[in-house]
């Protein structure tokens, strides 16, 4: 089957998952400046989980431009990626409300790690649908930055234990790796004028 309907049901869920954060960020009761200073650490984790949506929104459509056809294992491999994204906004609530408490930071890493694993699944799936040699394989190569992503994201579990601010750094060192588009797809498929597999 192709790749249309799974790619405008990606787009359209996350979509609804950064409306369903910026609702949380609910305005306050007075109008001094002054009442906006509670609202900075809801503000800045939404601001954070907004980049990783954006992320995962950007390298999701360059993938699915690399290849023609998806699968049954596909689907579900993008419904899996999906379900971990649709979490980010309570993991994201959470976090800013507690003010960036130690579990809230530690389920927000939590959430982090498996939609990184969930990403790296999918797009293991659609490489063997479409082969080793296909334009997404080249592309993806040996995904240091996913694997080094993957890694950032188990150190900075048990160090959100320690200290939460630290696991933080973490997590915006990572969108700050990916925050430059991930261009290995564009980079390939420039090169090689046949249409993808």
């Amino acid at each position: 089957m192709t790749k249309g309907r799974m790619e405008a049901f990606s787009d359209g869920v996350i979509a609804i998952i950064i409306t369903i954060m910026v609702l949380e960020l609910r305005p306050p009761h007075t109008d001094d400046l002054a009442a906006l200073r509670p609202l900075i650490p809801k503000f800045l984790s939404y601001v954070l989980s907004f980049v990783y949506l954006g992320i995962y929104w950007n390298n999701h459509h360059h993938m699915l431009q690399a290849v023609r056809h998806v699968g049954g294992s596909i689907l579900w491999a993008n419904l899996h990626l999906l379900f971990w994204l649709s979490l980010v906004p309570f993991a994201t609530s959470w976090m800013g409300e507690s003010h960036f408490a130690m579990w809230p930071v530690f389920c927000y890493g939590v959430v982090l790690i498996c939609a990184a694993m969930a990403y790296t699944l999918l797009s293991r799936a659609l490489i063997a649908r479409h082969g080793l040699d296909s334009l997404l394989a080249r592309a993806i190569g040996n995904d240091a930055k996913g694997n080094l992503s993957l890694a950032l994201y188990a150190a900075a579990l048990p160090l959100s234990i320690v200290d939460p601010r630290i696991a933080c750094l973490i997590y915006v060192a990572v969108a700050v790796i990916w925050l430059a588009p991930d261009r290995r797809i564009e980079h390939v498929m420039a090169s090689q004028p046949e249409n993808p597999r």
